[in-house]
């Protein structure tokens, strides 16, 4: 069926949930950061969150999003079909152990494309004081399904600023090795159950050559390779997290993280970088990260 460009303003959740130090510290040990800011619990400040830890709350959210497709029509096997196209995410704060995290989702834009139906969602997330923690504007695409209805782009997502010319040269280029388990030991950690990440019969069956390791799970690769190289290795400073899921990323395998370049823009560094494949494909490309400066 059609994907409806009525499902717009439709609305999920909140879904709550408790962050605590084990996840905190889990999520960061799945993707081998180990910078004391994630583990250090004597830390004066005590530890804080991988930035883009931000996924985890949100991963429920998106679950129901997917069971109230019945309601607009969108057959499961269409649902299969869907796969993360974008991610936007805005981080007011750092998640801390503690944090009482209330996750909510809005509907805001059905396009037709040429791959597919595109959908956008805007991801709330809230403390208990009701102070915002992550805003994620995500999009993703329904591969081979068509929509219906006039076209209804997402109006007031963040803007992208322009950057100029990519440097001739990246500024570092650094080699992250996949093992062969980092999708079973990402879903673990991250609390995000999809099968097309851990059971081989499945990706299969959806079309896949084998299970593929997540595209957060591969950004947030991406992320804290830029956070070691532009801002030694410290997170606090990060404030926006952009990026395009462009190719698989296949187990075991070697991936490539090049910093292109650092331009500053009202008040912010932002670091371009992009997440190459062991074939060389991209596996995100347009990636952002913005930071403070010091």
């Amino acid at each position: 069926m059609p994907v409806p460009t009525d499902m717009v303003g439709d609305q999920i959740g909140p879904i709550k949930h408790e962050v605590d130090a084990r996840w905190v510290m889990a999520y960061a040990a799945a993707l081998g950061d180990t910078q004391d800011c994630y583990f250090d619990t004597t830390r004066d400040d005590g530890i804080v969150a991988h930035p883009m830890f931000a996924v985890c709350p949100e991963w429920p959210v998106i679950v129901q999003g997917r069971e109230l497709a019945n309601k607009w029509g969108i057959t499961p096997e269409e649902t299969r079909q869907s796969v993360h196209a974008t991610h936007d995410l805005v981080i007011h704060r750092l998640a801390r152990p503690g944090d009482i995290l209330e996750t909510h989702l809005t509907y805001t834009g059905v396009e037709n494309k040429s791959p597919g139906a595109y959908t956008t969602m805007k991801l709330e997330t809230f403390d208990a004081h009701g102070e915002r923690v992550f805003t994620t504007y995500q999009g993703g695409m329904y591969l081979g399904v068509p929509t219906k209805g006039p076209d209804r782009p997402a109006q007031g997502d963040p803007v992208v600023p322009d950057l100029g010319p990519v440097a001739a040269e990246p500024l570092s280029e650094i080699q992250v090795p996949v093992a062969h388990g980092a999708a079973h030991t990402y879903t673990e950690s991250a609390r995000i159950w999809n099968p097309i990440h851990t059971d081989a019969s499945i990706a299969r069956a959806a079309g896949l050559p084998a299970i593929i390791l997540h595209g957060t799970a591969t950004l947030a690769l991406g992320v804290s390779a830029t956070i070691s190289a532009v801002a030694n290795g410290k997170p606090e400073s990060v404030r926006r997290i952009r990026g395009r899921m462009a190719s698989m990323v296949l187990m075991p395998s070697t991936i490539s993280v090049r910093v292109l370049d650092v331009t500053p823009v009202d008040g912010q560094n932002v670091a371009r970088f992009e997440v190459l494949t062991e074939d060389g494909g991209p596996a995100i490309n347009q990636g952002l990260v913005f930071f403070d400066k010091d």
